[in-house]
């Protein structure tokens, strides 16, 4: 006789281990009943109702209820035991029958599932087209999928549990049963039904991307771009000989794979590597272990997987890898990360990337971290990318899809406002900027070299992603290494180019391009990055704010690490007081954009900026990125409060926040001055006056013509409900020699 036991309504799981023996009780969805009672409490034909399915058990089982599934029940049954005489019962496999097959398979276990639509329960083996039953959350059968359209397979979350970028699990939904359910198949199939946008991206020659050209240009580098042959790129991958600038032709052979990798960097190396279904990390793999899975015919993988988080820095192969010259002239850790502090775990390891991926291997959407930026060359294979623009709605989505439920049912392409579709071949090289949320399919089996860097060219978006990074609750471990830490580097270097002549006085960037442009590092700092340094001052003043905050050694635990963290990243050989280096950093940026310091928050007068001795900016009317037509406007996204004196370009993407009534931290209101009033500047001139000792590189330079300009701004506001008047009066000198000879 066998046992039904009603389901409830409520999600449940079972597991059922067949044992000649029955034990004393039995759990249920309802309770125990005792074992001696269970062949006579109900009739084997009986049909007992509750809102759910039934499951019908035989007198010789064991059952064990879990709840720790969301799906109809799935059932492990050894040699055969759950099934009836005939299918006409509805206990046979359908599947087996329409194969003229029996349901009694001589397996020692076999797993069943149950469709949520019509209640037939199928044999796994016949049904799952590959897939790992313990990720179903619901299932439906073919017939009941081809009745209702609207009916879709659905799956469980994964856990990522470890990668070089942030845990993203993959979006599985399914409206066909015939397809892999976290396959790049899956997905692709998923993508032919949406509208993409095409590849309009720039083609640019090798020698076209210079620093010279992100100076002088203020749309360079706010989108993808893609140089189809490296020559002119000043990069070097291995396989290349000396002197030989890539191999661009798609069927060209290349002489360097996954072997030489292994054979390089060690066959013993820890390698992290990725399930492409679960899109987590597979243990106890090594270089060579993957080496030989790389070389298995595809026909033969048991699996779907990918490499993308092997960072080769300081080992034999780095040597042979040269980033393009422009990396290297604005990749912030090439040219701010003292010399000296680069020993193993002094810095951040993300350079040198390895990736490696076998046909059909898919990254799920993401943005690399701290939005870093990243140069990307195909030295072996191909890749298909697909972008979509980091505009403050965009983000928006982005941070609300990512990390939740939402990216089990939906695909992020249906929030934003269009996804571009790039594909790039051997030999073509890449630059992703800074920001853009990306998934990347590998059509074919590929070699990739690439690496991040953050820059000054887009500062503000990439504090913003941070900020996505904090609120999604990434893990440390998938964050940008040291990213505090080197901001400190650069604000310090940003301090003493400041100081200079050429950067003391008002140079737009179109005086700029005036400029000798051979030598790059010859140029004043542009407007763009002027605008980036408010953001990452603001940033800095942050964390000064929470380190200063520690006086009492109070409050919260996360405050308190978060204090700590602080004041850790501070870098002790080059920033000896963080709170005067950022006060003066935002000081000098401040003056550098419109002439005025301004105070704690913000509070300058932006609609008499242009009265200052520094670049000129003025400030949007309404509410920024909002156009007549009450929809975003990209550029006035990128501008979000401060608009360049010249037209915007469409093509930005995020710069630096409003300071006119912003906070930049917690709880922290900014007070306003009532008016701010300059000076008109006054210049002395003195010949033949005698230099301070620290003036002159000879002992006998001891005097020259000296011109003192002195440059006033005094501000004023009632405080303690007008009965009293702050008066501030700052004053600017700035004495220039023409020493003696």
């Amino acid at each position: 006789m066998d046992v039904v036991l009603p389901v409830v309504a409520e999600p449940i799981g079972m597991e059922l281990d067949i044992n000649p023996t029955l034990e004393s009780n039995v759990a249920t969805p309802q309770g125990t009943i005792a074992g001696d009672s269970i062949d006579t409490a109900v009739d084997s034909s009986s049909s007992v109702a509750d809102g759910g399915l039934l499951v019908f058990i035989p007198t010789n089982a064991n059952i064990k209820h879990g709840s720790d599934t969301n799906n109809l029940s799935a059932l492990g049954v050894e040699d055969g035991a759950l099934t009836a005489a005939e299918h006409s019962s509805g206990d046979a496999c359908p599947a087996c029958v329409d194969r003229g097959e029996s349901s009694k398979r001589k397996v020692k276990k076999e797993s069943w599932v149950g469709c949520e639509g019509c209640e037939t329960w199928y044999h796994w083996a016949c049904v799952s087209m590959g897939n790992d039953l313990a990720l179903v959350d619901k299932w439906y059968c073919k017939e009941c999928l081809q009745t209702n359209p609207k009916l879709t397979i659905t799956y469980k979350l994964p856990t990522r549990k470890s990668s070089r970028k942030r845990a993203q699990p993959i979006y599985l939904s399914s409206s066909s049963s015939s397809a892999l359910a976290s396959s790049s198949n899956k997905w692709l199939e998923i993508i032919e039904t949406k509208a993409l946008s095409k590849d309009r991206f720039q083609r640019k020659l090798g020698s076209e991307v210079t620093k010279a050209w992100l100076q002088t240009d203020d749309t360079a580098f706010r989108e993808p771009f893609v140089i189809e042959s490296p020559e002119g790129l000043g990069m070097q991958m291995p396989g290349w000989k000396n002197g030989e600038e890539g191999v661009s032709d798609e069927e060209a052979h290349v002489a360097f794979d996954v072997d030489d990798v292994c054979r390089i960097v060690g066959g013993d190396t820890p390698l992290e590597v990725i399930d492409v279904a679960t899109q987590s990390t597979s243990p106890n793999w090594t270089l060579s272990k993957w080496a030989e899975y790389y070389k298995t015919p595809a026909s033969e993988r048991d699996k779907i997987r990918n490499v993308i988080s092997l960072e080769v820095t300081g080992t034999p192969l780095a040597d042979q890898i040269t980033p393009p010259t422009l990396v290297r002239e604005i990749d912030w850790f090439h040219q701010h990360w003292p010399a000296n502090r680069r020993g193993k775990g002094q810095f951040p390891k993300v350079q040198l990337y390895c990736l490696m991926s076998v046909a059909n291997a898919w990254t799920d959407m993401h943005i690399d971290f701290a939005g870093s930026s990243v140069f990307y060359h195909v030295l072996k294979g191909a890749k298909v990318f697909y972008f979509i623009r980091p505009t403050r709605t965009n983000l928006a989505a982005y941070e609300k899809w990512s990390g939740s439920e939402m990216q089990a049912t939906t695909w992020l392409g249906d929030l934003v406002d269009e996804v571009i579709k790039v594909e790039l071949k051997q030999g073509n090289t890449m630059f992703i900027p800074t920001g853009w949320i990306h998934a990347v399919h590998t059509p074919e089996d590929s070699l990739v070299f690439g690496g991040n860097f953050l820059h000054s060219y887009n500062i503000a978006t990439q504090l913003r992603v941070r900020e996505v990074e904090i609120a999604t609750r990434v893990p440390k471990k998938f964050r940008f290494p040291l990213f505090q830490r080197i901001c400190w580097y650069v604000a310090e270097h940003y301090v003493q180019l400041l100081k200079t002549p050429l950067n003391t006085t008002s140079t737009t960037t179109a005086a700029a391009s005036t400029l000798n442009t051979k030598d790059s590092n010859q140029l004043p700092i542009s407007l763009r990055i002027l605008e980036g340094l408010v953001a990452l001052s603001d940033f800095l003043m942050s964390e000064v704010r929470l380190i200063e905050s520690g006086g009492g050694h109070g409050g919260t635990d996360v405050v308190v690490a978060g204090r700590r963290e602080a004041k850790d990243m501070v870098p002790p050989d080059r920033v000896k007081d963080p709170s005067a280096l950022a006060r003066e950093f935002r000081w000098r940026v401040r003056m550098a954009v419109d002439g005025e310091s301004g105070d704690e928050g913000g509070g300058r007068s932006a609609g008499k900026a242009g009265k200052g001795k520094g670049i000129s900016v003025k400030r949007k009317r309404g509410a920024a990125g909002t156009g007549a037509n009450g929809k975003e406007d990209a550029a006035a996204v990128a501008t979000e409060g401060v608009e360049r004196s010249r037209e915007s370009s469409a093509m930005s993407t995020i710069s630096p926040p409003s300071h006119n009534n912003t906070p930049i931290f917690r709880n922290y209101v900014p007070r306003q001055w009532d008016s701010v009033t300059r000076g008109e500047g006054k210049v002395a001139r003195t010949s033949g006056a005698t230099t301070p000792p620290d003036v002159g590189e000879k002992e006998d330079i001891r005097r020259g013509d000296l011109e003192t300009r002195t440059d006033t701004v005094v501000k004023m506001r009632r405080i303690a409900d007008g009965k009293k008047v702050e008066r501030e009066t700052v004053t600017r000198v700035m004495e220039v020699w023409t020493l003696g000879s």
